[in-house]
C-alpha cells in the first residue's frame, strides 16, 4: 500500500564522474540519498558526494499549497471520476503527476487513508488547512448519496468561481494601492534628491523666492531631516496593524466594515460578498445539505463580517419559522432583485437554481466593475503623477521664470 512518504521528494546536490571520466555536478530530485544514487547510476554518473539541499524561503513559498491548487485538484478528481477511474487510483495519479512535492504528499496521504478503509470525507478532515468544513460536508453528502463524481463537479465549479472572484477582488484593490505607492515614491525621490539641487542654485540668486517654491523647499528640508523616523513609523504602523488584525477579531471586523464604505471598491466588495453567499448556498442546497446548515456555510464563505452577521441572523429567523426571503429583506443587506428571486425559488422549490442565477449575475457584475475600475485607474495614475511631478517642477522653475526681473 502506497503511503505519503513514497511520494515525498527532495532536491539533492551531487558531485561525481560520468562515463567519460569527467567530473560533473548538479541537482537531482529523490526521496532519499539511496534513491538519488540509483537515479544518478541510471544516468551513467558515479556519485562521489550527495547532499540534500536545504530549501530557501522562496522555494518553500513556491511549494506551498494554495487555494488555487485545491481548485485544480478538485477539477482533476471530478474529471477522472466521471471517466470511471476509481477514487484511490485517481488520488495516486495526482500524487505521481503533480509538480509540487507538497501536493504529491497530500494526495498520497489521502489515497493511503482511503485505501486503508477511511471514508474520503474523514481523510480530508485530517487536512483542515486545505479542506474546510464545507468541502468535507459536501464530500460526505456525495458519499451518502453515491454521487461523488457529481459532487466533486459541483465543488470544482464552486472553487473555480470562488478563486475567480478572489482574483478580481485582489485586482480591484491592487490598482488603487499602486497609484498611492507610485505617487508616494516619486514624490519622495524628488523631494529628497532633486529639490536640494535646485535649492543650492537658488541660494546664489540673492532674491526672495516665490511662496510656492519656499513651501516645497521647506517640505524637502523637513523630509531630509526626518525621513528615517517617518519610514520607521510607517513600518511600525503596518506591523502593529498586521499583528492586531491577526490576533483581534474586533480589528478584522472593523476593517471589513471600513472597506465596504470605500468608494468604488466598497461597491465591488458588496457584489463579491453577494456572489459568494449565493454560490455557496446554491452548491450546498443542490448537494442535499439542509438549508439551515447551508446558511451557516454561506455565512462563513461570504468573506465579510457584515454579511456573515446578516446571514447568521437570517439563519436564526429561518429556524424560528420565518421564510428566508422575509428574513433576508429584514437585514437590509440584500437588493430587492435577490429577495424576489429567493421568494420565487421558495415558491417553486428551486432555491438552488435561483441562487445559481444570482451568483452568476453578481459574478458578472464584479467582472464588469473591476474592468471599469482598471480603465479608470490607468488615466488616474497619469493625472495624479502629473499633478505631483508637475507641481514640483513648476515650484522649482518659478524663480527661473522671474530671473529676468531679479537681474534688473
Amino acid at each position: 500500500m502506497a503511503t505519503a512518504k513514497d511520494f515525498r521528494v527532495y532536491p539533492f546536490k551531487w558531485e561525481g564522474i560520468n562515463r567519460k571520466g569527467n567530473k560533473v555536478s548538479g541537482f537531482v530530485q529523490a526521496a532519499d540519498v539511496k534513491a538519488a544514487r540509483l537515479e544518478l547510476q541510471r544516468q551513467g554518473v558515479n556519485a562521489l558526494k550527495i547532499k540534500r539541499k536545504s530549501q530557501g524561503v522562496l522555494s518553500r513559498y513556491k511549494d506551498a499549497i494554495k487555494p488555487a491548487d485545491i481548485a485544480i485538484i478538485t477539477r482533476q478528481i471530478a474529471t477522472m471520476l466521471s471517466a470511471g477511474v476509481p477514487l484511490v487510483q485517481t488520488l495516486q495519479i495526482i500524487a505521481r503527476s503533480y509538480e509540487k512535492s507538497s501536493i504529491r504528499e497530500l494526495a498520497a496521504g489521502i489515497a493511503a487513508d482511503v485505501e486503508g478503509g477511511t471514508p474520503l470525507s474523514e481523510a480530508l478532515k485530517k487536512h483542515p488547512r486545505h479542506f474546510d468544513d464545507l468541502y468535507c460536508d459536501l464530500v460526505h453528502s456525495g458519499e451518502q448519496t453515491g454521487a461523488l463524481e457529481h459532487i466533486f463537479d459541483q465543488i470544482a465549479i464552486y472553487r473555480e468561481k470562488a478563486e475567480a472572484i478572489k482574483s478580481k477582488i485582489k485586482k480591484a484593490m491592487f490598482y488603487p494601492a499602486m497609484v498611492l505607492l507610485v505617487a508616494f515614491v516619486v514624490t519622495a525621490i524628488l523631494l529628497l534628491f532633486v529639490i536640494p539641487q535646485f535649492e543650492e542654485i537658488f541660494a546664489g540668486f540673492g532674491a526672495t523666492l516665490p511662496a510656492f517654491t519656499q513651501m516645497v523647499i521647506s517640505l524637502s528640508r523637513w523630509l531630509q531631516a526626518y525621513w528615517l523616523y517617518i519610514l520607521l513609523a510607517l513600518i511600525a504602523a503596518v506591523w502593529l496593524y498586521v499583528r492586531a488584525w491577526r490576533n483581534s477579531q474586533k480589528v478584522r471586523d472593523a476593517t471589513d466594515r471600513f472597506i465596504l464604505r470605500l468608494p468604488i471598491v466598497g461597491n465591488i466588495l458588496h457584489k463579491a460578498a453577494l456572489a459568494r453567499f449565493a454560490r455557496t448556498l446554491a452548491t450546498t442546497f443542490s448537494a442535499g445539505i439542509p438549508l439551515v446548515e447551508g446558511l451557516l456555510s454561506s455565512a462563513g464563505a461570504s468573506g465579510n463580517v457584515v454579511y456573515r452577521q446578516g446571514v447568521k441572523q437570517i439563519r436564526e429567523e429561518v429556524i424560528a419559522g420565518m421564510q428566508m426571503n422575509v428574513a433576508m429583506r429584514s437585514t437590509g443587506l440584500f437588493p430587492d432583485m435577490v429577495v424576489q428571486m429567493v421568494m420565487i425559488g421558495e415558491e417553486s422549490g428551486a432555491i438552488d437554481d435561483m441562487m445559481h442565477k444570482v451568483a452568476g449575475i453578481y459574478e458578472r457584475e464584479v467582472d464588469d466593475a473591476v474592468d471599469g475600475l482598471t480603465s479608470l485607474i490607468e488615466p488616474l495614475i497619469m493625472v495624479v503623477l502629473g499633478v505631483l511631478v508637475g507641481g514640483l517642477v513648476i515650484a522649482m522653475y518659478l524663480p527661473i521664470f522671474n530671473l529676468g526681473s531679479v537681474v534688473k
